[in-house]
């Protein structure tokens, strides 16, 4: 876990690396309210003798702005009245790495800070840092793998968007999970995936075929949540950048077709001693005795905040009205919030043993931000740590079929109450942090309700 991957930097590397010329650009960014990368292209000469010592300004809008960057009234945080000033962008020097994808290229991820230096609460990577520290002082560390699906076009971006995203055509034409010849015919994108990530401080540990027509799944090698998260957003960043030099696309959108399975981020999560050394999931709790299941109090109480709040969490989770289209009955993405041990119908699904033993979360979809969703369910555990939750009983067979326990939303209005009403995670982000997400969230709806669509058009133009 200490070992720095291949193709992350240090400051000495990167200043030998500018002055052979094998970089002359840096990528300064940061992840904004979806996860998308934003910043500025510096040069390695002026970020050497400035960026470093100084940091960089961006404009403040940017934690308010819509997919489309518009600007959004009703933030408290940055609006016309405050005439939107700068956040100072502070590099974490920790995430320094080359982009080989990218012709001499290196970037560094960076915190947002107030003018006084102090961390902006509302930031995504400043939500995962608060509840890493709240982690820390209960005596834990998290370890977090997310697998990430989506689906591979052979129409560019700008080919899909002048056909108004209809009649695309994936890059394979039936389902092919686990296929190794269907998936061999889209080898030159996702090879060049798996050398680019691996190449630039994102270690790989394998892709396969999905259950969907074109769909795939490239699984990055775990680590601590915060690192993860960056592994996470840089990797779904390249991906798209990838795809682009190939003339073609990729799509996390959690539901691209309604025909067709959705694309899923899993997430999976174990809690170690602060030295990251042992898995706090183990124990000698038999949960049942036909799963050979042996678990700590740890795991038990974590598990149980966990699943008791994960109603309140699943904006986290699922963040645009799309992505609750991905939850259908037996379709691989859950429906109902129980917990099974190596079941994949189940919302919750135990996996591994000994040191491997974590809890892998099937409800988030492609579409998350994975800051907010890795924040939000540290912030859930926390709470079951602390007040002893229990989880409910473990399930085995069919979870679709159950009705013992609660089922995920099935809209985004759903999961928005749910988010307001949840007192732990105001307590655990702050009431202003909830205030500015929920803003966030209706503001997607409210724009996905205010839109025709080609669906209501064929259904209602002429027979309406």
């Amino acid at each position: 876990m200490s070992e720095r991957p291949r193709g992350c930097l240090q400051v000495d590397e990167l200043r030998q690396m500018s002055a052979d010329g094998q970089i002359d650009t840096i990528l300064t960014v940061f992840p904004d309210l979806y996860g998308r990368l934003m910043g500025k292209r510096i040069t390695a000469d002026f970020f050497l003798d400035q960026i470093l010592g100084s940091g960089m300004h961006a404009c403040d809008y940017l934690l308010t702005v819509d997919m489309e960057m518009d600007v959004v009234a009703g933030y408290e945080f940055a609006n016309w009245s405050s005439g939107y000033g700068d956040v100072h962008c502070v590099p974490d020097l920790t995430t320094l790495r080359q982009i080989t994808w990218l012709d001499r290229t290196a970037l560094v991820l960076c915190d947002l800070h107030t003018a006084d230096h102090q961390l902006i609460p509302e930031a995504p990577r400043s939500i995962l840092r608060q509840q890493l520290q709240r982690l820390q002082s209960a005596g834990y560390g998290a370890k977090v793998g997310t697998e990430l699906e989506f689906y591979l076009f052979k129409d560019s971006y700008e080919e899909a968007k002048s056909k108004n995203f209809e009649n695309l055509e994936t890059s394979s034409s039936y389902i092919e999970d686990y296929h190794i010849l269907q998936a061999t015919k889209a080898e030159s994108y996702h090879g060049a995936v798996r050398r680019q990530m691996s190449a630039s401080g994102i270690p790989v540990e394998s892709s396969k075929g999905e259950w969907g027509p074109g769909q795939h799944e490239i699984n990055l090698c775990y680590a601590e949540a915060l690192e993860m998260a960056d592994r996470h957003v840089l990797y779904k960043h390249g991906c798209k950048e990838i795809a682009w030099h190939q003339d073609a696309a990729v799509s996390f959108m959690a539901k691209w077709h309604s025909d067709l399975a959705g694309s899923g981020m899993h997430l999976h999560l174990s809690l170690w001693d602060p030295e990251m050394e042992t898995n706090q999931f183990t124990g000698v709790d038999v949960i049942d005795p036909e799963m050979a299941l042996q678990v700590s109090p740890v795991f038990r109480h974590f598990l149980g905040g966990w699943m008791s709040h994960a109603r309140g969490l699943m904006p986290f989770y699922a963040p645009y009205p799309n992505s609750y289209k991905r939850f259908i009955h037996q379709s691989w993405a859950p429906t109902v919030l129980g917990w099974s041990r190596d079941n994949r119908t189940a919302g919750f699904r135990i996996v591994g043993d000994g040191p491997s033993l974590r809890i892998e979360c099937r409800i988030p979809g492609a579409d998350a931000n994975p800051y907010l969703a890795m924040a939000a369910t540290i912030a859930a555990g926390l709470d079951g740590l602390e007040n002893k939750t229990e989880p409910p009983p473990v399930f085995s067979g069919d979870v679709y079929g159950s009705s013992d326990f609660p089922r995920v939303c099935s809209t985004l209005h759903e999961a928005i109450d749910e988010l307001a009403e949840s007192s732990m995670l105001r307590q655990a982000f702050g009431d202003a942090v909830v205030e500015h997400y929920l803003h966030f969230f209706r503001t997607e709806q409210k724009k996905s309700d205010e839109s025709v669509t080609t669906w209501e058009r064929a259904r209602y133009f002429e027979r309406g």
